[in-house]
């Protein structure tokens, strides 16, 4: 009776223990905090977890101005999660530091993965001499985001009119947002990129119009912001901050989406706000300057920790997320890194919010764009050019001295 009873003990710990390992829960830190994306990620989910039983997937958001410091926060607290989205411009410190896993042979290991589609400049930033650090889900372009009806009311033609006609430029995009914001007191023209333009996406607000100019933020160990076409295109933003009132200043918050700003910089998943807009609205291609048209790519992977509990099985996940099927389907918000996906119709009709004549301006800005710049030591620059940026964005700031305080703070980093 009693080895019986042992027998029975024994029997039920076992299917415990049994069940227990069973039972594992993937976390994967993101930015977006929107309920269409996360209802997209958790189908895409449900899919891999059909396939593992036991398994559970939580997407679990981590707010996008304090996103990289706090993933390194968790790493270095032992809590790395299990999968992460990263910035193209954090990626070289957590690739140099060993930080992050080679996914590479469970890509390639994965039946039908075809690791070969995906584009070789897309992967550049994530693979290094035969080491897979992570896939790109977004290679998403900067776009102009525009108010239909504010245009409309101040009578010009919006940013998709005038670059059809080949107008839409640096000088006219001034033009156009200060007539924009005398048209529509306690408004403004434009806004800058989730109106953190002098805060976390600072360096999100100078690029677009350095490069349309002919400049650079840094490039080859160099700071470049100093250099003659930079420091134009930074005098041209002043002035529209603090003269011409026409972008939404220090301290003010324009908020595009809530119809306070006509116009707005911002990447292609940011259509999931506007049916709750309330207007009309469209996006349009950065405009162009004296260096010609110069579109300019934000990227975003999916990375595995080497630290992580779940490893194994979290390359897995980045192996089903980023499949064609799901590359397709995530293409309706993150423009795709395969290219099979990025070059078929199906592309340009996978959003539903945005006509397909303007996607396909989504897939030339991909095809012709260059990422953002990033840097091993992006933290320590982002902290070391800061106050040298707060000290740009005063009425009474000489945009030439500052912007040789913001070299002079981070060339030695660089």
């Amino acid at each position: 009776m009693k080895t019986a009873m042992k027998l029975a003990v024994s029997t039920l710990a076992l299917c415990a223990m049994s069940t227990l390992a069973l039972a594992q829960e993937l976390r994967v830190t993101v930015w977006t905090g929107s309920e269409a994306h996360l209802k997209m990620l958790n189908g895409i989910a449900a899919g891999f977890i059909a396939k593992h039983p036991g398994v559970t997937v939580k997407f679990e958001t981590v707010p996008v101005a304090d996103y990289t410091q706090k993933l390194t926060f968790q790493v270095a607290g032992g809590n790395a999660p299990d999968v992460a989205w990263m910035m193209e411009d954090a990626a070289p410190a957590f690739e140099n530091a060993g930080l992050l896993m080679d996914i590479g042979p469970t890509l390639k290991a994965t039946e039908g993965y075809n690791f070969d589609d995906f584009s070789q400049p897309a992967m550049a930033l994530w693979q290094k001499d035969g080491t897979v650090y992570g896939v790109p889900f977004s290679t998403s372009p900067f776009l102009i985001y525009y108010n239909k009806d504010m245009f409309d009311k101040a009578g010009l033609e919006d940013p998709n009119q005038l670059a059809a006609k080949g107008e839409w430029n640096m000088q006219k995009f001034q033009e156009v947002a200060k007539k924009i914001t005398e048209a529509n007191p306690g408004k403004w023209g434009f806004e800058f990129k989730d109106g953190e333009g002098y805060a976390s996406r600072m360096t999100h607000a100078l690029l677009p119009p350095v490069r349309a100019y002919g400049g650079e933020l840094w490039a080859n160990g160099q700071c470049g912001l100093d250099k003659p076409e930079a420091v134009a295109a930074v005098k041209q933003l002043h002035d529209m901050v603090f003269k011409d009132k026409s972008i939404v200043p220090p301290g003010e918050q324009g908020d595009y989406f809530s119809g306070n700003s006509a116009m707005t910089i911002n990447q292609i998943s940011r259509a999931s706000k506007m049916p709750e807009a309330g207007f009309k609205w469209g996006i349009a291609p950065l405009p162009s300057g004296p260096a010609g048209e110069a579109p300019v790519i934000g990227q975003a992977a999916l990375t595995v920790f080497e630290s992580g509990k779940n490893k194994d099985l979290a390359a897995q996940l980045v192996a089903e997320m980023t499949s064609k099927d799901n590359v397709a389907i995530m293409a309706q918000f993150f423009p795709p890194a395969r290219k099979s996906v990025l070059e078929s119709d199906a592309f340009v009709n996978s959003n539903k919010l945005i006509p397909p004549e303007q996607m396909k301006s989504v897939a030339a800005a991909i095809v012709n764009g260059r990422v953002h710049p990033s840097h091993e030591r992006v933290p320590q620059i982002f902290a070391a050019m800061s106050p040298r940026v707060d000290a740009l964005w005063r009425a009474d700031a000489n945009v030439e001295e500052a912007v040789k305080g913001v070299c002079a703070a981070i060339q030695p980093l660089l």
